[in-house]
């Protein structure tokens, strides 16, 4: 069984910056594509950004040109650079993997780290 442990959440003042980490239990290659999510209290969860097997990167257009996702095959980790944060930014950040093999589609989730950011 796949697990997803996030961390790097925390308080921060607007226009600060945070790095998150997802650690996963096995190889992330063999996922197609990984990311985040974030979901505040009372809203529905939302994209923020997913990397594919490919390499190729996308982006929630609110968090465009302010975040950074990237990975490290070799510490099966992904990692979202947060940058220039915004209180609207604050949420609880949900790292996501998707797997497809074979016709069937697995999706893991891990349980999320906090991040709030103060104005």
């Amino acid at each position: 069984q796949v697990q997803l442990v996030e961390s790097g959440g925390g308080l921060v003042q607007a226009g600060g910056s945070l790095r998150l980490s997802c650690a996963a239990s096995g190889t992330i290659s063999k996922f197609n594509a990984m990311g985040w999510y974030r979901q505040a209290p009372g809203k529905q969860r939302e994209t923020v950004a997913l990397i594919f097997r490919s390499g190729g990167e996308n982006y929630a257009d609110y968090v465009k040109g302010r975040f950074t996702i990237s990975r490290d095959s070799a510490k099966n980790t992904v990692y979202l650079q947060m940058d220039s944060l915004k209180p609207e930014d604050t949420a609880n950040y949900l790292c996501y993997a998707l797997g497809m093999n074979s016709g069937r589609v697995d999706t893991y989730w891990g349980q999320g780290t906090q991040v709030t950011v103060s104005s």
